[in-house]
């Protein structure tokens, strides 16, 4: 089935504007049938932040911004789905066009400006999951933002973990999307020493869910210290590396479309991201564990983010250029991998080049 729709599918939805599409993939999911995958190699399972995965591999924030389809994300195979950017009210986000496809590059950049239809629509979706067959199973993470014309936004995120707590198997405070003005102030000295102080405080209250933070790839290696030291201090349950760029590699094929407004993900990120992940990872020490994102387009760069510091892995922007289809060649890529680690499995693969790529030169 997945063959079939790949076949079909991508090539049609490459005809369409980037956001039509992607509004044609959400509504395909939802009506298409789709069997229970068959089951993960058993070397593929992890546990991170109390929680138990059957394989590493997750969706990535962004694609399921509204909580519509998560059952069939995890049934086309995928360990965990991450929903959002969720908002506490509806806003639109930016005005289209605001999604680009940079197909030379196999690149995409979105200023969508954090969408939503708010958290009531997202958890009466996640609420009603297990009923009706509907699934109800698996890990569901919740990505959640503040909305744009907000008085306190640090507010909003606790609003949003107290209203959520129920629905969501962890949540991921997004302060670093490059599409909401000011919101990235949020990574910065005493404003993320509040903002990890109240989420927490506001977890702790709600029912102990992980909290986690995604951080940008853009981030100064002084800022990223600051950064990792407050989350160590406070006991953040983990940290997600990284959001999109609002860096332009200069090897950028699609020099027209390039210069967008927006964040840049997919392939051209994996170089930037990687350093940021294994930069993190030296610095967390173990504290908690990371999970990587960014450019991983193939079981080759999935392992790469492994060997970076990642214990769990992350994808979306790919599966525009190479479809469902990627989710088994990744994983059978990692147990092969896991198999050839020994005992250990990937577990002993991880952060093993970390050290190495914080020694290289900063990538363009």
């Amino acid at each position: 089935m997945i063959g079939l729709l790949d076949r079909l599918g991508l090539p049609l939805l490459r005809f369409m504007e980037a956001e039509t599409a992607h509004r044609l993939a959400i509504a395909a999911l939802r009506l298409a049938p789709s069997p229970q995958p068959p089951p993960d190699d058993p070397a593929l399972a992890v546990r991170a932040f109390g929680l138990d995965f059957p394989n590493p591999l997750g969706m990535a924030a962004g694609f399921d911004k509204h909580g519509e389809v998560p059952d069939a994300l995890l049934r086309l195979g995928f360990g965990f789905v991450e929903i959002g950017t969720v908002t506490p009210l509806p806003q639109p986000g930016n005005p289209r066009p605001r999604l680009f496809r940079l197909m030379p590059d196999q690149g995409l950049i979105n200023r969508l400006g954090f969408n939503s239809e708010g958290a009531h629509a997202v958890l009466r979706r996640l609420a009603a999951r297990g009923r009706g067959g509907r699934g109800g199973g698996g890990i569901v993470g919740v990505n959640i933002g503040a909305n744009k014309d907000s008085a306190d936004r640090i507010a909003d995120y606790v609003r949003l973990i107290e209203q959520l707590a129920g629905v969501g198997s962890y949540f991921v405070c997004n302060v670093s999307s490059p599409n909401t003005p000011g919101l990235r102030n949020l990574q910065l000295a005493s404003a993320f020493d509040e903002l990890l102080s109240r989420v927490l405080e506001a977890r702790d209250r709600a029912g102990k869910r992980p909290v986690l933070i995604k951080i940008a790839p853009d981030l100064a290696l002084g800022e990223l210290d600051a950064i990792v030291a407050a989350a160590r201090r406070h006991r953040l349950d983990g940290m997600i590396v990284g959001n999109t760029t609002v860096a332009r590699p200069s090897g950028l094929r699609d020099r027209a479309t390039a210069q967008e407004a927006g964040g840049l993900s997919g392939t051209p990120l994996f170089p930037l991201a990687t350093r940021m992940l294994a930069e993190t990872y030296k610095r967390v020490e173990n504290a908690f564990p990371l999970v990587g994102v960014g450019g991983i387009d193939s079981g080759k760069a999935a392992l790469a983010k492994i060997r970076a510091g990642a214990t769990l892995i992350q994808l979306y922007s790919a599966l525009v250029f190479r479809g469902f289809g990627l989710i088994a060649e990744i994983k059978r890529g990692l147990a092969a991998a896991a198999r050839r680690g020994g005992p250990a499995g990937l577990a002993g693969l991880i952060g093993a080049d970390a050290l190495g790529l914080t020694k290289e030169p900063w990538p363009l």
